[in-house]
């Protein structure tokens, strides 16, 4: 039997990569970062220019780097305080530092078996599966840089499942939807807002379970219950989104935010939430599409609005990662027994996202393989 002593509570993980999408750091690195995002998609430099000026609007800079170095912090103080000594990198696909450093530091440490946490909540490619082949290609270029056979990898990876619907999460969500709703008069509509993706990537979302939407609409009726029960009254709601990319006649996920405001300010909504719940941290898409967009867009149309804050540092959240990562390594160490998984917490009606992803979970398109492997899927590589 496992000693379920607090220092073994991790095993058999010996350190744990916060990944995450990165970010530029200054303006010189604006257009390089944009062009590591959009390798591969014939995007011109012309378009991402236009990009870049959003970037620009706050010196060149993103916040994501910072919000990932206060979340690194909370993490490592939340597990001191269970008495858990676990390592915890930080590494992004598209921006030093690099996964694939975070990985080679972990290894020249001694790090063997090491456990990935993504910044993105929810299950998509762009959220789950694209990290997963971020990770596989590290840990070839790791290999060969160490001198290992072609192959060879020198860490195995696995990865904490999306937790959009885990108890801290939601939790978090809701105390933001609370205290905003109490800056806004009673009859306030709450409007969630996500990232949006091409409805081809929405369709193969939910291959192996709930697609996207439905798991965004999932947390969004769960978390407008929980207020309307905290606040005494039914909470009305909208799932929204932004960020929208990618060729005009590409189909994505509707309504745009700033659409819906139009559509809600003429059906005579004088005051909403922003409900930034597709995010964990007020980065780019939060500070600029709905903090600067989407804000001047309700003054121009007359409708008071305030933005709920993202789950960032809240305590409730971070002890719910914590709470994620020790339910993931007592799976591992089940697995490795022989013995049956715990349970896995869980809101809402929608089931918790496995463990372990499916072949065919969140690829970029129904029927359509990417070319990438990926690493901690139940085929290794795929």
């Amino acid at each position: 039997m496992h000693d379920e002593t607090p220092q073994n509570l991790t095993a058999p993980y010996d350190a744990l990569l916060l990944a995450s999408f990165g970010g530029p750091d200054g303006p010189e690195d604006v257009m390089p970062f944009l062009r590591n995002v959009t390798a591969g998609k014939g995007i011109p430099d012309e378009r991402l220019a236009e990009v870049a000026e959003h970037y620009h609007h706050f010196g060149g800079a993103s916040p994501i780097n910072g919000q990932n170095l206060a979340l690194q912090r909370e993490l490592v103080a939340e597990l001191t305080r269970r008495g858990i000594d676990l390592p915890v990198l930080w590494g992004n696909r598209n921006w030093t530092p690099y996964t694939k450093d975070a990985l080679a530091a972990a290894h020249a440490d001694g790090a063997r078996r090491v456990l990935a946490l993504v910044t993105s909540a929810f299950a998509s490619y762009s959220g789950c599966r694209q990290y997963r082949e971020d990770f596989w290609s590290s840990l070839e270029d790791l290999g060969a840089d160490l001198g290992l056979p072609a192959g060879e990898h020198p860490l195995v990876i696995d990865k904490v499942r999306p937790y959009f619907n885990h108890p801290g999460f939601v939790a978090a969500n809701v105390d933001a939807v609370v205290e905003a709703l109490a800056q806004v008069p009673e009859d306030a509509r709450v409007v969630f807002v996500t990232h949006s993706v091409p409805l081809t990537m929405e369709e193969a979302s939910g291959l192996a379970g709930p697609s996207y939407a439905q798991q965004h609409l999932d947390v969004a009726a769960t978390v407008a219950a929980a207020a309307g029960e905290r606040i005494g009254r039914t909470v009305e709601w909208d799932l929204t989104y932004c960020s929208r990319s990618g060729p005009p006649h590409q189909p994505w996920l509707e309504p745009d935010v700033n659409d819906h405001l139009a559509v809600l300010a003429a059906a005579g909504v004088h005051a909403v939430v922003l409900s930034p719940i597709g995010f964990v941290s007020d980065h780019m898409e939060v500070v600029f599409d709905l903090d600067t967009e989407a804000l001047e867009t309700a003054r121009e149309l007359g409708v008071k609005a305030v933005r709920a804050d993202t789950v960032g540092t809240r305590a409730v959240f971070v002890s719910g990662l914590v709470d994620l990562i020790l339910e993931r390594a007592a799976t591992a160490r089940a697995a490795m027994a022989g013995e049956p998984a715990p349970e896995q917490a869980r809101v809402g009606a929608l089931p918790a996202r496995p463990d372990v992803c499916a072949p065919d979970c969140c690829r970029r398109q129904h029927g359509v393989d990417s070319g990438r492997l990926a690493a901690c899927g139940a085929d290794p590589r795929r």
